[in-house]
């Protein structure tokens, strides 16, 4: 089946498919990247939309398939994540399904506040040399974190962990694609289960846990609540189910110093510190803005 079209054929497409978004509000900006991943045009080809002019532009589908995907975006909502099975995270480009999570912008932060935490802690004689040792990334999903990790505590173990193996499978995708595949181990299970030997040996542990609670979850845009994992979603009633059970179980496995990071959802910040603060293991406990100003992580350290 032929996968190539005309430049004049595809621009008229892109600027119906943009109207079409428009009215179903999605972002009209989804069209020019959904050109970028099947028709290999860049951004700037796209913004001066100089290949209508080509008499032929080569796609990675047949063309029939191509409308066939956009309308699954239209009608059924579906993340263009899952359609092109690609997400951009930091510079990486991650495959993705519906298996895992897709990735968001604000958890890149993530690994920037673990750079922060790192350069400061290097200028204190006291503290302990968090660019080695075991670092942990609990939930991995996609293995987005792990990744981050990987690249810039360059002399970590980085470990880590998911309860799918459908979406371990694609975490260990990711870093043989991208090159990580003999920094990072990975792991079967649930939390700590699989890494009984780190106790009291971890300096760092990082995740971006369940925290929706149940209710919610039918409340969300489509596109989160029919197609994104409802696993890595779900914190249970209160939202904070996961998040309690790592506040409790991980002073096991953090050596004195080391870090506990976490992502939650708007509003249980408060929450969260109260649960360290109850739990008697913790001090240095932070609450850290996302690019919204929204408080989005908590960080502490092990006592």
């Amino acid at each position: 089946m032929d996968a190539t079209i005309s430049g004049q054929q595809l621009w008229e497409w892109s600027q119906q498919a943009k109207a079409e978004a428009m009215a179903v509000d999605i972002p009209p900006c989804e069209v020019d990247w959904l050109l970028q991943q099947w028709a290999g045009l860049d951004r700037l080809t796209l913004r001066l939309g100089s290949f209508k002019d080509q008499p032929q532009v080569n796609l990675s589908l047949p063309w029939p398939e191509f409308l066939q995907l956009w309308e699954r975006r239209l009608k059924q909502r579906v993340p263009l994540q899952y359609l092109t099975g690609v997400a951009c995270w930091r510079h990486f480009g991650l495959t993705v399904s519906p298996a895992v999570l897709i990735p968001r912008p604000e958890t890149e932060l993530i690994v920037e506040i673990v750079v922060a935490l790192i350069e400061r802690q290097s200028q204190s004689l006291t503290s302990p040399n968090l660019k080695q040792g075991h670092w942990v990334d609990l939930g991995t999903g996609s293995g987005a974190i792990a990744l981050g990790l990987a690249e810039v505590l360059t002399e970590a173990s980085i470990h880590a962990v998911d309860c799918s193996r459908e979406a371990l499978a694609i975490a260990q995708k990711n870093a043989e694609d991208l090159g990580f595949a003999d920094r990072i181990q990975f792991y079967h299970g649930s939390w700590w289960e699989p890494l009984e030997g780190l106790r009291g040996k971890v300096s760092g542990m990082v995740s971006n846990p369940p925290y929706i609670p149940t209710e919610m979850l039918s409340t969300l845009q489509p596109e989160v609540s029919l197609h994104e994992p409802h696993l890595a979603l779900d914190g249970g009633k209160s939202g904070l189910g996961c998040i309690q059970h790592l506040v409790q179980t991980a002073p096991v496995y953090l050596h004195s110093g080391g870090v506990w990071l976490v992502e939650m959802m708007a509003g249980q910040g408060e929450q969260v510190v109260e649960m360290l603060n109850e739990e008697g293991c913790y001090t240095d406990i932070e609450l850290i803005p996302d690019l919204a100003g929204i408080e989005r992580f908590v960080l502490a350290k092990r006592l």
